[in-house]
């Protein structure tokens, strides 16, 4: 799929305000019973609000001045009185009930909306999260839908209220006198078009705001992570990462001053304006009663008038203010959309089949493959266009390959020859761009995601451990796993002595990324783990590369109880983990160039001899022992001096 049609939209443009507010405004269509009691609520608030400078009216000229000159009316100022007292009552009442459902409803909109996004996230491809920092990713899920929430739970009544009691207040003013009402309202209109001037540069200063939090976000993540943290410290970086923090955040300081300063001095005069107001709509009736153009102006009408317009203006002001916190929020929406309106490049075909894992033989095919990494492209940037055929860079290049079920099939070569590409491309964590990938016959595409999964089982060199118990990240490969197959697969994995030996076993929490485990025990484990999902398909990518001598033994026994019955893949740059292989394949820049038996491939005196010939000097270990000693037999050993120097990492095991 071509980057263009990877998103629609983009942060800087192509989306109108028109097109934001309709898709915001779908985020509610599912709560249409709580809309309507929320409107119905607003109206009924809004209209009591008109209710009090009406009955204050009547109270000056009908109860306490009328204009009859018939002396005070008691009983009718009584009834006047109570429901002058009664409507704040029911008002109030009105408005706990409406905040309630606003606040209910904001919020269950924004738990949708922050659970669409992550689903969302969840189902895009391998090459998304490659190209994007995790920590923007959290500062979308976080803040910029959390920056929204006060518009979801709060602004839409509040406009729609707002919007209702000016109009209301409006009408009634126009009946008690509409020549003060143009003194009222006469800068009105100005005003709303400075604001929307005002709200365009908020709105810009908003967008810019988030992407410096999403940095700062960023930072974070990086640098407190545990990964992060070990190298600033081996690298006496602290006062680096602390600088570059402490830049983003004055940058952060500066946004929000800028954003939150936007626009004052446009309240200012309209706050102003309105201060002065009723000293000019005295000012006018005083002289349309000189001028004898004020017959209608009585004492009650200017207090009903001036209670009035405090009604009328006061919302003028918040729906200006409102409108910025709009403008605001219109552009952590783009964010949002930005995301939500990603396509993953790999989904399943509208015909896909279900792979019956329980009849898998475990069949793996490589019919003339061809791929190509995709063009990095982050949300919220401009797409990346096309690359044109002549200029695609191939990481696997027209490669075939048959391993049949139950073999094990090793592919060597050197760094950035293609083959973890080649075992990505079996689980389908990316689709070849041309040729196919076979499972039992079966073209991948053509297969659910999910079941091909089922069936595929693999252990990484960089081995993820979730921050929890052992038993839970045992468990993430089979929930319902019984405390019986967890030590079974353990004891297959060689890990099940070592977790006993902590004092809380399979409950021992591994901390961040298992870090609390040595590599040689976090491999184990992750070895156990693919060994409770059970999967006819394994594969192995590098997955002893990083360990010591003595954790790669335990290791390779655990995964030679692995491959037992499986169809395996195996990626090694070490070659004595996979002598013994049916098949290796011997792959540079991107193609398959050798195939064979190790006794074969030597024969051959190509890119496996000379690799093997690298690690190996005519079947010795290149590297010595501290006690000078060389080992001869072509086995990774080290003296026993130096394997109980290198046993640090799995103590207490026995050293041979």
């Amino acid at each position: 799929m071509a980057a263009s049609d990877r998103r629609s939209t983009t942060a800087g443009g192509g989306r109108s305000d028109s097109g934001l507010g309709g898709r915001v405004w779908t985020l509610f269509t599912p709560y249409r019973a709580s809309l309507v009691l929320i409107v119905v609520a607003v109206l009924l608030s809004s209209g009591l609000g008109i209710v009090t400078p009406f009955l204050t009216q009547a109270v000056f000229d009908r109860a306490l001045f009328p204009l009859d000159h018939s002396g005070v009316h008691l009983s009718l100022l009584a009834w006047l009185v109570g429901g002058m007292v009664a409507v704040p009552v029911v008002s109030a009442l009105i408005g706990v009930f409406q905040t309630y459902e606003t606040t209910l409803l904001g919020n269950r909109v924004m738990a949708d909306l922050r659970s669409r996004l992550f689903e969302h996230l969840q189902r895009m491809d391998l090459s998304f999260f490659t190209a994007t920092r995790t920590g923007a990713i959290q500062s979308r899920l976080a803040n910029d839908v959390g920056g929204v929430q006060s518009v979801l739970s709060e602004t839409a009544s509040s406009i729609l209220g707002n919007v209702v009691t000016v109009v209301a207040a409006l009408v009634a003013m126009i009946i008690l006198s509409w020549q003060l009402t143009i003194v009222a309202v006469a800068l009105v209109p100005l005003f709303v078009v400075l604001q929307i001037r005002v709200g365009r540069v908020r709105r810009r200063l908003a967008g810019r705001t988030q992407e410096s939090l999403s940095d700062m976000t960023a930072i974070t993540e990086e640098s407190l992570s545990v990964s992060g943290v070990l190298l600033a410290k081996v690298f006496n970086r602290q006062s680096y990462e602390i600088q570059r923090y402490r830049e983003e955040n004055a940058r952060q300081v500066d946004l929000q001053v800028r954003q939150a300063m936007t626009g004052q001095s446009f309240f200012a005069v309209v706050q102003t304006f309105l201060g002065i107001t009723p000293a000019l709509v005295y000012l006018v009736a005083g002289i349309l009663i000189v001028l004898g153009s004020g017959a209608a102006v009585t004492a009650g009408t200017i207090v009903a008038f001036t209670t009035l317009q405090t009604r009328l203006l006061f919302p003028t002001v918040n729906l200006l203010r409102v409108s910025l916190d709009v403008q605001t929020s219109l552009a952590l929406f783009g964010r949002i959309f930005d995301y939500l309106d990603l396509t993953p490049r790999i989904v399943d075909a509208p015909d896909a089949r279900v792979l019956d894992v329980s009849t898998v033989a475990g069949r793996v095919e490589l019919d003339r493959a061809w791929f190509s990494y995709p063009a990095g492209e982050v949300a919220g940037q401009a797409p990346v266009a096309e690359v044109a055929e002549a200029d695609r860079v191939y990481a696997v290049k027209d490669v075939s390959f048959t391993v049949a079920p139950g073999q094990l099939a090793a592919i060597v070569g050197p760094s950035g020859g293609g083959k973890t590409t080649l075992s990505y491309l079996v689980p389908r964590l990316y689709d070849v761009d041309r040729g196919r990938v076979l499972i039992d016959g079966h073209d991948v595409k053509e297969l659910t995601q999910a079941s091909v999964a089922d069936a595929i089982g693999m252990v990484t060199q960089d081995t993820f451990l979730l921050h929890s118990t052992i038993a839970d990240n045992l468990r993430y490969a089979k929930p319902d796993a019984t405390r019986e197959e967890l030590e079974a697969a353990a004891r297959a994995a060689n890990i099940h002595d070592r977790i006993v030996s902590f004092a809380e076993g399979y409950d021992t929490v591994v901390g961040e990324r298992g870090y609390r485990l040595s590599g040689g025990e976090k491999q184990r484990l992750a070895i156990a783990r693919v060994l409770l999902k059970d999967p006819r398909i394994l594969i192995l990518d590098e997955a002893t590369s990083a360990l010591d001598t003595t954790s790669e033994r335990l290791v390779q026994q655990a995964l030679e109880n692995a491959t037992k019955r499986r169809t395996t893949i195996a990626i090694a740059h070490r070659l004595s983990t996979i002598l013994g292989a049916d098949v290796i394949l011997a792959v540079e820049n991107g193609q398959v160039v050798e195939r064979g038996t190790h006794a074969e491939l030597l024969a051959l005196d190509g890119l496996y001899a000379r690799l093997y010939t690298e690690q190996f000097a005519g079947g010795k270990v290149e590297a010595r022992c501290k006690d000078g000693v060389r080992f001869r037999d072509g086995a990774t050993l080290v003296s026993r001096n130096a394997a109980v120097g290198n046993a640090g990492e799995d103590a207490g095991e026995k050293v041979a």
